[in-house]
């Protein structure tokens, strides 16, 4: 059984202003020891670099790893998995002299189950589709024209006619390919199906072609039948002459949690917000999505707690981002006007070290992706802050689409800054891409996104180092002002290097989908 969602430019003057900020392209000289970290105050960018350590965030994923192991594979939202890492989390702020609270967000929530009953017994990993309908239904099966020898993109039931002659009452069976899911179940609900299996296409071997489908059928009660999503082999399977099978879908309220960091400043009113989302998918233990994110969190968080910033520096773990970003939207829908307003900032990082990956800048300045949404005033310094930390470190970097489709959307909707880092999910690398970042072209980024195989295994540790230093010198950035943000003034950090001007980036992307966020609303055809 699954749960699932229900429908449920440096600019010249900031440039200079920050001349005598400190920053190093390196710490030189030797590190300190562990201990050595734990026991000072990393008051400038040289100490803070020099602290954050990609051995220290690997400690937080192999934790993370362990609560999934001994919690059924996964950290999924309304899993012991997932309120084991809520515990993690908690413990390790407080452990680093942080405030932790752990708050509480209810939402509409989906239980639902795909098991075949003949020829052959097997319950089958599924995902319930957006604007389902309930039901409890077993039936037999019945194939609408799909094809599998060979698989392939089909118009497996996209018109009506493709439902001549169907049994009323029976489960229908389509493929992926050709037309919106929508279309397929509204055509199945009218040909009298009790319930509808969307399975994938299979026509090639990548995973999300051959994994489990998280189907968008759009707003609420698109029909009033079961509908779920799976995998080819799945299809493959209920596809047999003789196939019956039981579909049930059942609505819910459910509570989740987000877990609240937070560090105090000098100052009142001027909040620095940053956050990543807890957790996983129910295919598997979620290191990468977002493990990563998270641990570099978790380390940065225990390298500056010894250190008192000017503006209040608050951290969150977001829960059910991968049910569709419910709780960085309930917990912004829970904040006053007042509260909103004293957050001058928020920095997402929601995947920061796949496998084979790119440097990715969320595209604020819309140099290279037209951003779907309002893009608020501020997001560009963000964006620039980011491109001269890779700068400085001689990294190239490139654009990622701010599409709104993580867990700063809630925050854009609502006018505050926002910008992060991504080194991709699904979406193919090119032959340009592997010049510049290496790893191999005509594969995904991450090709165990939302796959059992998102282990401890399934990491670029150079990238996770890089970006983990990324987060912290964001943080620590403005951590001691916001003004080139929001014009709050605040101190210089102490130091006599200068922020270099952005490099500027590699253009490698064919179309828009290169440089975009996951998409946590599913696909649509």
């Amino acid at each position: 059984m699954s749960l699932s969602r229900r429908r449920g430019t440096l600019a010249a003057a900031a440039a200079g202003a920050l001349v005598t900020s400190a920053l190093v392209a390196a710490p030189s000289g030797a590190a300190p020891s562990k201990n050595g970290c734990d026991n000072r105050s990393n008051n400038t960018y040289a100490k803070l670099l020099e602290c954050v350590r990609v051995d220290g965030v690997m400690e937080h994923l192999e934790a993370f790893q362990q609560i999934a192991d001994d919690n059924g594979g996964n950290r999924a939202s309304l899993t012991p998995g997932y309120d084991a890492s809520v515990d993690y989390v908690v413990d390790v702020l407080e452990s680093a002299g942080w405030s932790a609270e752990v708050v509480p967000f209810t939402y509409d929530a989906v239980d639902s189950t795909l098991e075949q009953l003949t020829p052959q017994q097997t319950e089958w990993p599924h995902a319930d589709a957006t604007g389902t309908g309930e039901g409890d239904v077993t039936a037999e099966v019945v194939p609408v024209d799909i094809n599998l020898d060979p698989p392939r993109a089909n118009s497996s039931g996209c018109q009506a006619e493709d439902f001549a002659g169907f049994p009323s009452g029976a489960i229908a069976l389509v493929q992926r390919g050709s037309c919106p899911f929508a279309d397929k179940a509204v055509n199945a609900e009218a040909a009298g199906a009790s319930g509808v299996v969307i399975f994938n296409q299979g026509d090639t071997d990548a995973a999300d072609r051959t994994g489990v489908l998280n189907p968008t059928l759009g707003g609420d009660g698109v029909v009033d039948i079961p509908v779920v999503g799976t995998s080819y082999a799945a299809g493959e399977s209920l596809a047999q002459e003789g196939s019956t099978a039981r579909i049930a879908v059942d609505f819910y309220d459910a509570t989740s949690y987000n877990v609240i960091g937070e560090l105090a400043g000098r100052t009142d009113g001027n909040v620095v917000m940053a956050g990543a989302h807890l957790d996983s998918v129910p295919a598997g233990p979620g290191i990468n999505d977002n493990g990563s994110g998270s641990a570099g969190l978790l380390e940065v968080a225990e390298q500056m707690s010894k250190s008192r910033p000017h503006n209040t520096v608050r951290f969150a773990w977001w829960g059910a981002e991968e049910l569709g970003l419910l709780g960085s939207r309930a917990w912004v829908d829970q904040r006053s006007e007042a509260e909103l307003d004293e957050i001058a900032l928020y920095l997402n990082f929601d995947m920061i070290g796949s496998p084979n990956y790119y440097l990715g800048v969320y595209d604020a300045d819309q140099s290279s992706f037209a951003a779907p949404v309002v893009v608020p005033e501020g997001s560009e310094d963000i964006e620039e802050t980011f491109e001269s930390f890779y700068t400085l470190r001689g990294e190239p970097y490139d654009d990622s689409a701010f599409s709104g489709r993580s867990d700063y959307q809630a925050f854009i909707d609502n006018g505050i800054p926002s910008g992060g880092l991504f080194t991709g999910a699904e979406v193919v690398k090119t032959p340009e891409q592997q010049e510049i970042w290496g790893g191999v072209a005509g594969e995904s980024f991450d090709q165990c996104y939302h796959q059992e195989c998102d282990t401890i295994d399934n990491l670029d540790e150079g990238a996770l180092d890089v970006n983990a230093d990324a987060v912290a010198f964001a943080v620590f950035r403005y951590a001691a002002s916001t003004e080139a943000v929001n014009g709050v003034p605040g101190r210089a950090v102490p130091g006599k290097f200068e922020i270099p001007a952005p490099a500027g980036p590699e253009h490698t992307f064919a179309g828009p989908l290169g440089g975009d966020d996951h998409d946590h609303e599913g696909e649509h055809q």
